[in-house]
């Protein structure tokens, strides 16, 4: 007996509402076992494989490559009964022989001799079909009966009224006109059946710019809404396009189709392959691109105009000399202790600021709006941004402050590593207290960072350069950096930020001051 598992879309972090299908890893009609990767799935916070919960064979995958689904929704269909299911196609209706309707399905046997004939009781077990076009006599038919049809394409995205049947009243929307503008009852059979301004009058009689739908009535091309804005967006006539889908349907692939250069005439900027980035679309001019929000970058940016606009930001800038930490940097990394890890300034930034941080407890805490309380956090979760292919995430080391030196380092190099291949776990993204970022590694001198949502201060670790420095009272060439510390003046005032950079800055000037923490 056939046992159906659905495997309904987890949520992997902490809220998160939806995620988008990357690859799937295992196919219809293939075995699986239980912890066997099933699809590859990026959500606002990182790229994750889902684990299967069930073991047997893989009847049905409810979404394609590339769709948004919801958390809790149905992805994948599994048959745990422990049988080899044959996938067999699905039979013609107009043959006459339709399956027998499994019991619990929809139009199957019920319990007590009954019908399934609830929406939404028991699994899918048919797909949705697009009725057929009205054509012929059918069309006719309907032409005698007084409606307006829409526009027939997105030629050029310019507005066009409805064509209206012949002998039809004219009718026009109500639509909020300018004051110069005469509103004209418009009757039939001595009835008012519509108003109409002369605006619009005269723009049935002025020539449109894109070409008419062919023939006058004609029904609107069959396409999907995101067909028609892509569509819409390359300039093309969908009343010109043929489909190649199921009924006539119009494809992405008919688009592409239509706006792919002939082998006899040049490629232009705009429809040459090479002017289209994977995921972005081109339109208006050569050259311009709209690549869509999604994923990581979507809950990046979100989460950075909820910090900009909520926390009260303030940034204090610090010029230190770090020639002694430079040093310090190549005797460590010549150390037994240390081999096989990178000995970076970045290891020493952050040392730096988790000694500065148990000296000065109050700048690793949060504000609750809710219960109108500063949290004071108990250990250290530095956070480090790092740049990936799919956006800006922060996954956080917990409870740095408790590492020796080389664990640290071994830590930052883990955590970097596998945030550039994409593979973070989301609760490695999840509780940080506290953040470095370090632009000195695009040869960025300082900025003003925003702070992760829920944290009071981030710092702005510069490049170290070489410049002319005032040491021991003579001009010398030193290794000098900036740091750029944000924090939310709610909790952090100018008093305790400034002493809290301060004493980043000694311990990177003078490592030795860290005996004295």
């Amino acid at each position: 007996m056939t046992s159906l598992r659905q495997f309904r879309l987890p949520d992997v972090g902490e809220g998160l509402t939806e995620g988008e299908i990357l690859q799937w890893l295992v196919a219809v009609g293939d075995t699986v076992v239980v912890n066997q990767p099933l699809c590859e799935v990026e959500t606002a916070k990182a790229a994750v494989e889902l684990p299967s919960p069930f073991a047997g064979t893989v009847t049905e995958l409810l979404y394609e490559v590339g769709t948004t689904v919801d958390v809790g929704s149905p992805i994948i269909t599994i048959d745990t009964s422990g049988g080899k299911v044959d996938v067999a196609p699905v039979p013609d209706p107009a043959a006459g022989d339709e399956p027998e309707v499994e019991a619990g399905l929809i139009g199957g046997p019920a319990p007590g001799g009954r019908t399934s004939v609830l929406v939404g009781y028991g699994p899918r077990n048919t797909e949705a079909k697009r009725r057929p076009r009205v054509t012929g006599s059918a069309a006719a038919a309907r032409a005698t009966a007084p409606q307006v049809l829409p526009g027939a394409d997105y030629g050029t995205g310019v507005a066009e009224k409805p064509a209206l049947l012949p002998d039809q009243p004219q009718r026009a929307p109500l639509l909020a006109t300018a004051p110069d503008m005469t509103v004209k009852p418009v009757r039939h059979g001595g009835l008012e059946v519509g108003r109409q301004t002369e605006a619009n009058a005269r723009d049935e009689l002025a020539p449109t710019s894109r070409r008419a739908a062919p023939g006058r009535g004609a029904p609107r091309p069959l396409a999907k809404p995101p067909v028609r804005k892509y569509a819409k967006d390359l300039g093309v006539d969908l009343a010109t396009l043929t489909g190649s889908g199921p009924g006539g349907v119009i494809t992405r692939e008919d688009v592409d189709a239509a706006t792919a250069p002939s082998s006899s005439s040049p490629s232009s900027p705009l429809t040459s392959p090479g002017s289209r980035q994977e995921g972005a679309v081109v339109r208006g001019t050569a050259g311009e691109q709209r690549i869509p929000v999604k994923g990581v970058r979507k809950h990046t940016a979100a989460a950075m105009v909820a910090s900009a606009f909520t926390a009260p930001h303030v940034t204090e800038f610090l010029t230190v000399d770090v020639t002694r930490t430079m040093k310090l940097r190549t005797r460590l990394a010549a150390r037994p202790e240390l081999a096989g890890v990178k000995v970076s300034p970045l290891l020493f930034v952050a040392r730096a600021v988790l000694l500065a941080a148990r000296r000065h407890p109050m700048v690793n805490s949060s504000w609750d709006e809710a219960a109108q309380e500063i949290v004071v956090h108990g250990q250290v979760n530095l956070g480090i941004a790092a740049a990936t292919p799919r956006g800006l995430v922060v996954p956080n080391i917990k409870d740095a402050g408790s590492l020796p030196l080389a664990g640290l380092a071994g830590a930052l190099a883990d955590l970097t590593a596998t945030a550039r291949a994409g593979r973070t776990a989301p609760a490695d993204m999840t509780g940080g207290t506290m953040t470095i970022t370090n632009v000195g590694v695009f040869g960025v001198d300082t900025g003003t960072p925003i702070l992760n949502p829920g944290e009071s201060v981030i710092l702005a670790f510069g490049a170290v350069r070489e410049m002319p420095w005032v040491h021991r009272g003579k001009i010398a060439v030193r290794q000098v950096t900036q740091l750029a510390l944000s924090f939310d003046h709610r909790i952090v005032d100018g008093e305790l930020g400034s002493r809290f950079l301060a004493d980043v800055g000694a311990l990177l000037h003078d490592p030795g001051t860290a005996l004295a923490f």
